[in-house]
């Protein structure tokens, strides 16, 4: 697991705690490692963080067919039956996932990640691997 360069713990609690019906909340690498969790076991964030790089990538591959645009993914969100799932950039090669039951208010959990990112963005950035291009 890389290592976050703050403690987001609390963050990551505050947000959950912010938006009524959040389950999970996880913060990622491009490649898909966990950096930081909150409401779920670290087994499960590493899987929801394995299969958040697969979208992001496929989402980047779809944003590539916008000729105006960056190309960039900015947010997916899935609903899913039982719940959504929202995954947002968030700082070079880093992302913000959370996981919500049926309940939860759109525009509420996208207002409150968009604060999040906005407010600790700089310290979600990773890295790139040896030999990986840069962003």
């Amino acid at each position: 697991m890389i290592q976050p360069r703050t403690n987001m713990d609390w963050l990551l609690k505050q947000l959950a705690d912010e938006v009524p019906h959040v389950r999970n909340v996880i913060v990622l690498s491009a490649d898909g490692l966990r950096m930081a969790q909150h409401g779920t076991e670290t087994d499960t964030a590493d899987r929801l963080a394995a299969a958040c790089a697969g979208l992001q990538s496929l989402a980047a591959a779809v944003g590539h067919e916008f000729p105006h645009g960056d190309g960039r993914m900015r947010l997916v969100v899935i609903e899913i039956g039982g719940g959504f799932f929202y995954l947002m950039a968030a700082g070079a090669r880093a992302f913000l996932a959370v996981l919500a039951d049926e309940g939860v208010d759109a525009g509420l959990m996208g207002q409150r990640m968009r604060d999040l990112v906005a407010r600790i963005g700089e310290h979600l950035s990773t890295p790139p691997r040896r030999g990986e291009p840069v962003a």
